[in-house]
């Protein structure tokens, strides 16, 4: 078991370094931390691994939503309905057995088998995915209309549909994963991948503590750009996990006043006056450049101190283990010093990481059996 272990916590470490090369350069090495960093914090990381033990693999019979579930013996086929759920799948090392996504999770092709079947996951086609016989279909809260859930022909014709809400903090999204990996048969990689995004977070929040309070930037986080017909600008405020992850890097979050998923006017947001402006804009060519040349906007000191920058929509976007990812990119461009700093010294300190999860797997295993 430990050495299973350890290869799954080794993969897990090193999976966000590997799999993300193609997602954002800064992403490129998940596990490059700063020279000389302290990895005892990741001591934390034995309750999880101890879960792994003795937890990893019980079949879950509600689904994060709290629905009753029954999850197959053996799942051989899956559709997954939401990017986020789908890029995990694809980490566990699941993605030829999926059937069938929902329409954005192709921006994982390369990724998935040839041939496989999309649907709209706002108006799935029931039939059509009842059609492939899959063994789970996991779905998104995204999906359900005012608590009505579309897929009732589809739980009714005997088929596993596991939703899973889009979770407003970090620790949750580590239990969403965790969940999913228990649905198919990987538990123990699944809370590898957990743990160490865990202990990601917590040498990027060691490496920025060096930032004093008074000297924290103020961050607007842009998810649309405000036009005349549209002047309204949407973020996020405290208790959601992208508020969790600016606090990780010693940030300040322009609408952290404000609750969840916030609209703010334009007047307002220039009332804010960032210092840095962060957007995950994808629908237009530059959406720097846009947001740089909106009217009235000249003065605020993001624009004036060019410190506006457009960050990987998917990464900080979707809800699993890359929002590590996200963390890393928007380090880089709101203290660029720091992350220079976090990025110097990968083989040495990847290697104490590695040796310190090796004793606690060791540790955590020896007290799971005693």
């Amino acid at each position: 078991m430990t050495k299973k272990i350890i290869s799954a916590l080794l993969c897990g470490v090193m999976a966000l370094s590997c799999l993300t090369a193609c997602d954002s350069e800064t992403a490129r090495k998940i596990s490059e931390m700063a020279k000389n960093t302290d990895v005892s914090g990741l001591e934390s990381v034995e309750q999880s691994i101890v879960k792994a033990i003795t937890g990893a693999g019980e079949v879950p019979t509600k689904d994060r939503s709290g629905n009753d579930i029954k999850v197959p013996a053996e799942v051989k086929s899956i559709v997954s309905l939401a990017p986020s759920t789908t890029r995990v799948l694809i980490d566990l090392g699941l993605a030829l057995k999926i059937v069938a996504v929902d329409t954005n999770s192709m921006t994982y092709k390369d990724y998935l088998p040839s041939g496989v079947k999309t649907f709209d996951m706002m108006n799935p086609d029931n039939e059509a995915i009842a059609a492939l016989k899959p063994d789970i279909v996991f779905t998104s809260g995204m999906s359900s209309v005012g608590g009505t859930s579309p897929f009732k022909p589809l739980v009714d014709s005997g088929i596993c549909v596991a939703d899973i809400p889009s979770s407003a903090s970090i620790a949750a999204i580590g239990d969403d994963i965790k969940f999913i990996g228990n649905c198919v048969g990987k538990g123990v990689e699944a809370v590898a991948l957990a743990a160490s995004m865990d202990a990601s977070f917590k040498v990027i929040s060691k490496a920025c503590e060096s930032v004093p309070a008074e000297k924290q930037k103020t961050v607007l986080f842009m998810m649309n750009i405000p036009t005349s017909d549209s002047p309204t600008i949407y973020s996020f405020g405290k208790g959601t996990y992208m508020d969790e992850m600016l606090t990780m890097i010693h940030a300040k979050n322009a609408c952290g006043s404000q609750e969840g998923w916030v609209a703010v006017s334009i007047e307002d947001a220039v009332a804010m006056n960032p210092d840095v402006i962060l957007t995950n804009v994808d629908y237009v060519p530059d959406p720097v450049k846009d947001i740089k040349a909106l009217k009235g906007w000249e003065n605020v000191k993001a624009v004036k101190n060019n410190e506006v920058y457009k960050v990987d929509a998917n990464l900080s976007s979707q809800p699993n283990n890359h929002i590590v990812d996200a963390s890393l990119e928007w380090l880089k461009d709101i203290y660029p010093d720091i992350f220079t700093e976090l990025s110097k010294s990968l083989e040495k300190t990847l290697k104490e990481t590695i040796e310190k999860i090796k004793k606690i797997a060791e540790t955590a295993e020896s007290k799971a059996a005693a």
